[in-house]
């Protein structure tokens, strides 16, 4: 492929996984309010931009076999965990953003929660088995990620137990 198309279609790819995840925070919001069709538009558009998204990696040929995506979910993970993160919650600490060093620091946290767990899975792949895995609870202020019951408290954030999501 073309550099320009490459370039294009990664910048466009990013751009509709933005809008996917705002839309679906917008979704929520408007379930908040009381609107649950405005709530449901936003969802729908969602979907589609999701759509798009996997069509632009698609074409960029980066989704692969199960192994190849946990080997690339593993990278990725790393890299928030050893640079993207650290240097961004550097800035906001140099600039006294409070707020942008608490979101990062949630978001560091868990990351590094992530990277193991697909690299749990990633052995498990590599012999060519799914892996045991119990209810993975995320907690909803922070994305704390736990495989099992949740605690009492996050250990990040502090939120209560019924602050959790189970999936």
């Amino acid at each position: 492929m073309r550099k320009m198309t490459e370039e294009n279609l990664n910048s466009a790819f990013a751009g509709e996984s933005k809008a996917h995840m705002r839309y679906l925070i917008f979704a929520e919001c408007a379930q908040k309010e009381g609107k649950p069709n405005i709530s449901r538009l936003f969802r729908a558009i969602a979907f589609a931009e999701q759509v798009h998204a996997t069509n632009h990696l698609k074409v960029l040929e980066e989704v692969d076999s199960t192994t190849r995506n946990l080997e690339a979910a593993i990278s990725g993970e790393n890299f928030e965990v050893d640079e993207t993160y650290p240097s961004y919650l550097e800035v906001a600490r140099l600039q006294a953003e409070k707020g942008a060093q608490r979101s990062m620091n949630f978001a560091l946290q868990a990351e590094k929660i992530h990277s193991a767990m697909y690299q749990k899975a990633g052995q498990q792949a590599d012999e060519g088995k799914d892996i045991l895995l119990k209810d993975i609870y995320i907690c909803s202020v922070c994305g704390y990620t736990i495989e099992g019951e949740p605690p009492q408290t996050c250990p990040v954030c502090g939120a209560t137990k019924d602050k959790f999501k189970k999936f």
